[in-house]
């Protein structure tokens, strides 16, 4: 394999475009005098942006409120969250404040101390354990953070888009959701306090950055420990340790996991046969990669096809572990 070709592989991007993660806008909250929302928790991944004012933030997870201001973004995950101007008042239901609402925007008071923009994110159903299910509940990157004058700027022009409605807005809209998003999560990369262990800290230790780049450029090929420890400058033992800890399991699984991610997008979406998919995907015979399938998947390749073909545009597509996930 070609050094050139290992220097250009980004396994975040690998990750990112497996996930197909589509941002959306779909409210904003614009507030003034006393008010209170209660989020509940979100079935998709939601993320906030505060344009302008700021307000009390109560996640709910026995930490306590804390001040959020013009600038910050966070998202969550598996959270419901209080938005509020004090944090003593009797909060709304979200669900119901939206329900009537067409266009999904709320006032409430008069309306003019306080505008939040929230959306979603939606990922591919097959590979939502990509990120869905390995994110922490809350991802907060305020403004005032050496990381934030990313997310501050795709805020100012979020804003200035809806603000204008000039031809082609909406989708103006999706991409600059989508970079915030992914600011976001390199936000959380660079944090002080590292990720839990999974496949986003191992993307995003520099140690082992040499030997993934290595992985997702020829998923297929047959790694061994010492080729991958060598790429890593570590012995084989250190480069083991250091791997589990980032990944949560060993250098060889995270391979067969990720190569398993690519025979399940080949199933799903190519008429390919089980024969030439083992082959493409680096087994000498058919049974071979049928029992790895199976073992990790869950499901025999042919019946992993049938039931996401099935399911498909249902949003319930099987998906195989994330890479970083043990057995």
């Amino acid at each position: 394999m070609r050094e050139s070709t290992n220097m250009y592989t980004d396994p975040f991007s690998d990750i990112l475009e497996f996930a197909s993660p589509r941002s959306i806008v779909s409210g904003v909250l614009a507030a003034g005098g006393e008010w209170a929302v209660r989020f509940p928790p979100p079935q998709k991944i939601k993320f906030f942006a505060i344009a302008k004012g700021e307000c009390w933030l109560d996640a709910e997870d026995g930490s306590g409120p804390f001040r959020v201001r013009e600038g910050d973004v966070f998202l969550t995950t598996q959270r419901a969250i209080v938005l509020s101007s004090d944090p003593a008042l009797e909060a709304v239901d979200g669900t119901a404040l939206y329900a009537d609402k067409p266009d999904k925007s709320v006032v409430l008071g008069n309306g003019t101390g306080f505008f939040l923009l929230g959306g979603q994110i939606v990922l591919d159903p097959m590979a939502a354990d990509l990120l869905g299910d390995v994110l922490p509940p809350l991802i907060f990157v305020p403004a005032l953070s050496p990381h934030a004058p990313a997310s501050k700027w795709l805020l100012n022009r979020l804003v200035e888009e809806r603000a204008a409605a000039r031809p082609g807005h909406a989708l103006a809209m999706e991409q600059l959701c989508q970079l915030l998003f992914m600011e976001m999560l390199r936000a959380h990369f660079l944090s002080a306090e590292p990720p839990a262990a999974g496949i986003l800290r191992a993307v995003s230790d520099k140690r082992l950055a040499p030997a993934l780049r290595r992985i997702h450029a020829d998923p297929s090929r047959s790694w061994g420990l010492e080729e991958l420890a060598a790429a890593a400058g570590m012995s084989r033992t250190t480069f083991v340790n250091a791997f589990r800890e980032a990944a949560g399991t060993t250098p060889i699984a995270y391979v067969s996991r990720w190569r398993m991610h690519h025979a399940a997008r080949d199933l799903r979406d190519r008429d390919v046969s089980v024969a030439e998919l083992a082959y493409a995907h680096g087994y000498a015979s058919e049974s071979g990669f049928s029992n790895a399938f199976k073992r990790i998947v869950g499901l025999s390749p042919t019946a992993y096809r049938n039931r996401t073909r099935e399911r498909s545009g249902r949003d319930e597509a099987v998906p195989p572990p994330a890479p970083g996930r043990s057995r």
